[in-house]
């Protein structure tokens, strides 16, 4: 049996197509689903009850995704399913082209501001996968964004762990180089100042690096954002990427996740903040593996749109 993520060699045609049949490409759309719903299940009831996981159902509060884009499975670029006699096609018309009883992703149905788009999305993970990593922000943001006792919204129900002077006098004493705009567009007015990069949505191409924790967990906003033509398997490892950098960022922050399990990650101190380096560099090493198979995913899709 196939796992997730494995195509059949044998199955490889000439022009390197990957068959894969009926049984197969429904086995593998269902582990993917029991997989997504093992999430997603829990994320749903915490929501109908109000009860938010700050590091848990933060992916599906912070982007603008449903529950579905991760949960349906799609077969990567080259990958042709066969549909027996009768078989339900679970795969619309838009994406997707059904022809002698064979399914295939359809890049030529890619109108000019589609490929427009694709293609802005390609321009910045190149240029972030250029730059070299920076792992000296001992993850400030999350500090600067409560400073002076300034709180985001989607975080009013996590206590603090620390006092707000003590938050403020961290802040002061670091120096600010945050290089993600989403994460500075929410720093309190009184820190923007205190940051290197005044930075403006045009700020992306020019500041982002591999090194940061949040341009890593956006590879899940820009990969939701390409499909389906990215697949499931891509797909769900920026995903599972995107959650561990939840973690370490909640982890490190001046916020208390203790009554969920998490241990702390003192970045107020020079101990924790070497440990939270480590972590960060090791993210990062695991980012950057999967931004050059989106990097060459999106360019063999562009090209043949």
């Amino acid at each position: 049996m196939l796992e997730l993520g494995q195509v059949n060699p044998l199955a490889m045609d000439a022009v390197g197509e990957a068959f894969l049949s009926d049984d197969q490409w429904r086995g593998l759309a269902a582990r993917h689903l029991q997989r997504a719903r093992e999430i997603t299940a829990g994320a749903r009831k915490r929501r109908d009850s109000r009860q938010p996981h700050p590091i848990l159902d933060f992916l599906f509060i912070y982007y603008p995704f449903p529950f579905a884009k991760i949960e349906k499975w799609h077969p990567q670029l080259g990958q042709v399913l066969q549909l027996t006699d009768g078989g339900e096609n679970p795969f619309t018309r838009k994406h997707y082209q059904l022809e002698n009883g064979l399914i295939r992703l359809q890049p030529a149905a890619l109108d000019e501001a589609a490929r427009g788009r694709l293609q802005s999305i390609l321009d910045l993970q190149r240029a972030i996968s250029q730059r070299p990593g920076k792992f000296a922000c001992g993850l400030i943001h999350e500090w600067a964004m409560v400073y002076r006792g300034n709180r985001i919204s989607y975080q009013l129900d996590t206590p603090l762990r620390l006092s707000q002077a003590e938050i403020d006098r961290h802040v002061e004493s670091q120096r600010c180089v945050c290089t993600h705009f989403d994460a500075y567009r929410f720093f309190a007015e009184e820190a923007k100042p205190l940051n290197a990069h005044q930075m403006t949505t045009a700020s992306r191409h020019q500041l982002e690096q591999p090194g940061c924790l949040h341009s890593n967990m956006d590879l899940y906003k820009w990969i939701s954002k390409c499909m389906p033509w990215m697949g499931s398997e891509l797909h769900w490892q920026s995903f599972q990427l995107a959650m561990k950098a939840r973690e370490l960022d909640m982890r490190a922050s001046p916020y208390d996740v203790s009554a969920y399990g998490y241990e702390p990650i003192c970045v107020e101190t020079s101990a924790g903040r070497a440990e939270f380096e480590l972590e960060q560099r090791a993210l990062s090493h695991h980012a950057q593996e999967i931004r050059n198979s989106f990097i060459h995913s999106l360019s063999q899709l562009i090209a043949t749109s």
